[in-house]
């Protein structure tokens, strides 16, 4: 079986140099959106008209091949007014109201809710059932749709704190029940923590639980490894993704010489002068083609020819 090409060397013809290119093998889609995208080709595959509420993925140029695919996007007010449709529920999950309105409008839907999220959300509502008037706190970005959908499972009175600086928010005379969305930083949870154990009244309960997704929380040492072996690195993402933001800051402190780029028409040639090592990596919601293609700019854009593939060992 032949080994996955791993990286590429080009001959710059302008300065008679070698660049190296290297897309990491770690970056791409989770296994979440993975799912949901094959569920959403799958349903378009027959034809006939699918909806997704929400981007199905934070990446706009994975959502544009898909809607050239027949793919409509829509938002809750356009869910609101839809009827006898077939709806698709993306990876980051949706509140318990969102299925009650689909069955009054006879809308079928298609849940391809992350199962690491679909698990977290049972959590929550279990312990919101069996305590309601405890605090429910969710480690996460307010609004972000993961958020709302685990916020959901709590008729809406969990707590959201986005940042370690909003934990004094916190009532430390009641008990307090933490959890974190799936994609957040491990770290900070763990300050989160420490900083409650330390506050808590000894009358008051404290609980967490650490939801964080090991795909991606693993993606953290993988992605700083691989920025520290390069020149240069592209990070390839969508402008409305929160785990790309984590990760490309990430590499941007290990690697200053770090850009963030949405797709080909974004990268500057001028950014090759002197480098001889180009790491192409991305975020969870980054597809491997957009990768791909954003090497192919590189070469093309600097008049480079291949002379050799390295492979895996």
């Amino acid at each position: 079986m032949a080994l996955p090409v791993r990286h590429t060397l080009f001959y710059n013809q302008n300065n008679i140099r070698q660049v190296q290119i290297e897309i990491d093998n770690g970056s791409g889609f989770c296994f979440g959106v993975t799912t949901a995208i094959k569920k959403a080709e799958e349903e378009l595959a027959g034809g006939k008209t699918l909806y997704c509420l929400g981007d199905i993925v934070h990446n706009g140029m994975e959502c544009e091949r898909l809607r050239r695919m027949g793919l409509v996007t829509i938002n809750h007010d356009d869910l609101r007014r839809l009827h006898n449709a077939k709806v698709l529920l993306r990876a980051h999950g949706e509140p318990p109201e969102t299925y009650e309105l689909a069955r009054r409008n006879n809308i079928e839907i298609i849940d391809a809710t992350c199962p690491v999220v679909l698990q977290l959300q049972r959590r929550i509502k279990r312990q919101f059932d069996a305590n309601p008037d405890a605090q429910i706190v969710i480690f996460g970005k307010n609004g972000h749709a993961e958020v709302l959908g685990l916020v959901g499972q709590t008729e809406s009175k969990a707590i959201v704190i986005e940042a370690f600086d909003d934990v004094v928010k916190l009532d430390f005379n009641r008990d307090i029940y933490l959890y974190s969305q799936t994609t957040k930083s491990l770290d900070e949870f763990h300050r989160i923590i420490d900083y409650i154990q330390g506050h808590i009244s000894p009358s008051a309960t404290f609980r967490s639980f650490d939801t964080i997704c090991r795909q991606v929380a693993n993606r953290m040492p993988n992605v700083s490894a691989f920025a520290a072996r390069h020149d240069l690195i592209l990070f390839v993402c969508g402008h409305k993704s929160s785990n790309g933001k984590v990760l490309f800051n990430e590499c941007l402190r290990v690697n200053p010489n770090s850009h963030l780029v949405e797709g080909p028409g974004e990268i500057d040639p001028r950014w090759l002068q002197g480098v001889d090592t180009v790491g192409i990596c991305g975020a969870t919601s980054t597809p491997k083609w957009l990768m791909e293609q954003c090497r192919d700019a590189l070469v093309k854009g600097c008049d480079m020819k291949t002379i050799t593939n390295i492979n895996d060992q």
